[in-house]
């Protein structure tokens, strides 16, 4: 629901010879990809691209610059054969709290301002409040969008910190304006102690404002990427916000000297003049000992970048991971994967096998692991930017990658020579870039043993399924369902016994998606299943997760687009040993918002309204106390909900 390049994006980049300035969209994985297309080929995009072709009109919004404020109401009846429940989230238990504003807050919640200054969660944005009160919760709500709204925020929790000694180090401190990396050199800290430590915690600070996109950014320590992060997009007026993330399971590459590299790639001119400013620190927190007191984590031994195929592991490892910082983005039709049609039907994004995919590693060239993919809305996602101003699409800003336990195939890659692990994306177009797939291996070995032997014991793979079918008419319709199902064990012969490691896996997509010839209609429907099941010795572990996307976007009189959208990022994961469950955790993050603006004219005169609500829930030992619950919801770019139930 973003750009379309053969509709809308193509026609405007041909018109302004510029397409080529935004960087390949599936540059090297460090390169810093932005998450649109370059800027300066699609000048109108309010929505970086609204509708292609039945949205051509919209070029000329081109010297209007992107989507700015506006008003009006967010009228016309709900987009035909989208679920009422989409805009009623707080009606569902699970729900994220109401879609549609509630009206200004009751003078009694005003402290709940505070809430929105907490500390940033882990991957999550801090919010201050907007200059001159705007988005303060508990103030008036506008009857538009005006020229600043409240700085981002999410409703996840924020990392939790032990109270040991802290040190600060600073790892990057850059303004972004086209696509120059940082550099820079990182040294440890002294004054906490050596590695192991109790914590470490990155922490993003980005400032912007003006006229820009939302841009795809990385950082990398040692060629290992610790971060892969989305901007938002700015107001006149300007924004702040912040991202913080646990990178404490990257001890050994923090634990010695390491260059530093960052990468925001942006285009700067006399149009998009919003500079991204960011300061990048890490903050170590002591290891201690005694009872009660905060020890050091058990952490990989090695983390290795995978910059080429081939990779020589240590003999003695005893436990292996890969962590793919998966996304379709940079531009192009693989940023909204999930939107593209085979070949013969008639849709702006084209894929010959249709929209399942699916992320593999490979050991040696044989399947070693599988899973879905997060479909990841950035922050000018699906025509309309208005949706994520304030709240951003869960995962946008802290992008979280996809991990494979590979240990079965320990015993093969600890003989000491090369092997090839590989990663690749099923269902994207022969030839056709779009992903970025930037991995680490995390190894950990075992101390009392210099060679570590055993064997690949089972590899049972199921037939891939993949069935697109189309069904031509008023309203077209694709109907897709994938899936894929692998099992692979082994064992090792550890100093400490023979470990057996089963690893099971089985991913599966469906989808509906709608839309009319010109795509003044379009509508998907779709839902992820990602289930995971390792067994290592006695322990066995075992994670559901399922995504979702329920939403429309409709071109009505008067060149109203409007969007209405509900996504969904549920996990499950339940731990047992030797059969009982010793451990269980369960999210619940939950994102609806619905929007429109008029397009074609001049940005003051786009009335554009907008209401969203996002719920985070987190319960067992992944929460704090074991319980958080936060709702945050905005209507015109204001706070109007800031509500924690735990």
């Amino acid at each position: 629901m973003r750009r379309h390049i053969t509709g809308l994006l193509g026609a405007l980049a041909l018109a302004a010879g510029t397409l080529a300035a935004a960087a390949p969209a599936n540059a090297a994985a460090p390169a810093g990809l932005p998450a649109t297309a370059d800027p300066a080929a699609a000048p109108a995009a309010p929505a970086r691209g609204a509708r292609s072709t039945g949205l051509a009109a919209t070029a000329a919004t081109a010297a209007a610059g992107p989507a700015g404020p506006g008003s009006a109401n967010a009228g016309g009846a709900h987009p035909a054969g989208l679920p009422a429940a989409t805009v009623a989230a707080e009606a569902a238990p699970a729900g994220p709290g109401p879609a549609a504003a509630r009206g200004a807050r009751p003078a009694g919640f005003a402290a709940t301002v505070a809430a929105v200054g907490a500390p940033a969660g882990s991957g999550r944005a801090t919010a201050r409040n907007a200059p001159g009160g705007a988005g303060v919760a508990g103030g008036d709500v506008p009857a538009e969008f005006g020229s600043d709204w409240h700085d981002p925020v999410t409703a996840g929790p924020a990392v939790a910190r032990p109270g040991t000694r802290a040190c600060e180090v600073t790892l990057a401190e850059a303004r972004f304006r086209d696509f120059t990396p940082y550099r820079g050199d990182y040294a440890p800290p002294t004054a906490c102690g050596p590695a192991p430590w109790a914590k470490v915690v990155l922490r993003l600070d980005g400032k912007v404002k003006g006229r820009q996109y939302d841009r795809l950014g990385n950082l990398t320590l040692g060629g290992v990427e610790i971060l892969r992060t989305s901007t938002p997009q700015p107001s006149p007026d300007g924004i702040s916000w912040a991202v913080e993330k646990d990178v404490t399971r990257y001890r050994d590459t923090l634990s010695r000297p390491q260059p530093v590299e960052m990468l925001i790639g942006n285009v700067v001119d006399d149009t998009y003049t919003g500079v991204i400013d960011v300061k990048v620190t890490l903050t170590f927190y002591a290891a201690e000992r005694g009872p009660g007191r905060p020890a050091a984590p058990d952490t990989p031994d090695r983390v290795l970048p995978l910059t080429t195929p081939a990779v020589t592991t240590p003999r003695n490892t005893e436990r292996l991971l890969a962590e793919v910082y998966a996304t379709g983005s940079g531009g192009g039709c693989e940023e909204y994967w999930y939107l593209t049609t085979p070949d013969a039907a008639p849709y702006s994004c084209k894929a010959a096998d249709g929209p399942y995919r699916e992320v593999r590693v490979l050991v040696d060239g044989q399947l070693a692991g599988i899973a879905a993919p997060f479909p990841t809305v950035w922050t000018g996602g699906w025509s309309n930017p208005f949706l994520w101003y304030v709240t951003p699409g869960p995962r946008a800003f802290d992008v979280q990658p996809v991990v494979y336990d590979l240990t079965p195939y320990a015993a093969l890659l600890n003989d000491g020579r090369p092997h090839r692990i590989e990663v690749s994306v099923a269902g994207v177009p022969a030839g056709q870039s779009g992903w970025s797939t930037p991995t680490n291996l995390l190894l950990w070995q075992d101390e009392a043993r210099a060679v570590v032997t055993g064997a690949l014991t089972r590899h049972d793979e199921g037939e891939p399924a993949n069935s697109s079918r189309w069904t031509p008419g008023t309203e077209h319709r694709l109907d897709t369902e994938g899936g894929h199902r692998l099992t692979v064990a082994g064992y090792l012969d550890t100093s400490h016994g023979r470990i057996t490691t089963t690893v099971g896996r089985e991913v599966r997509g469906t989808s509906v998606h709608r839309w009319t010839d010109g795509e003044g209609l379009d509508a998907l429907t779709a839902t992820w299943t990602d289930r995971e099941s390792v067994t290592r010795g006695a322990t066995t572990t075992r994670t559901e997760r399922t995504y979702t996307m329920d939403g429309a976007t409709t071109l009505g009189a008067g060149d109203r687009l409007r969007t209405v959208l509900s996504l969904g990022d549920r996990a499950n994961t339940v731990t047992l040993r030797g059969g009982r469950p010793v451990d269980n955790s369960r999210l619940d993050d939950r994102y609806t918002g619905d929007a429109t603006y008029t397009t074609n004219v001049p940005r003051d005169q786009r009335h554009a309204v907008g209401t969203t609500s996002a719920r985070h829930r987190l319960y067992g030992s992944g929460a704090p106390g074991g319980c958080y619950d936060r709702t945050v919801a905005t209507a015109q770019g204001t706070v109007t909900v800031d509500r924690r139930r735990c």
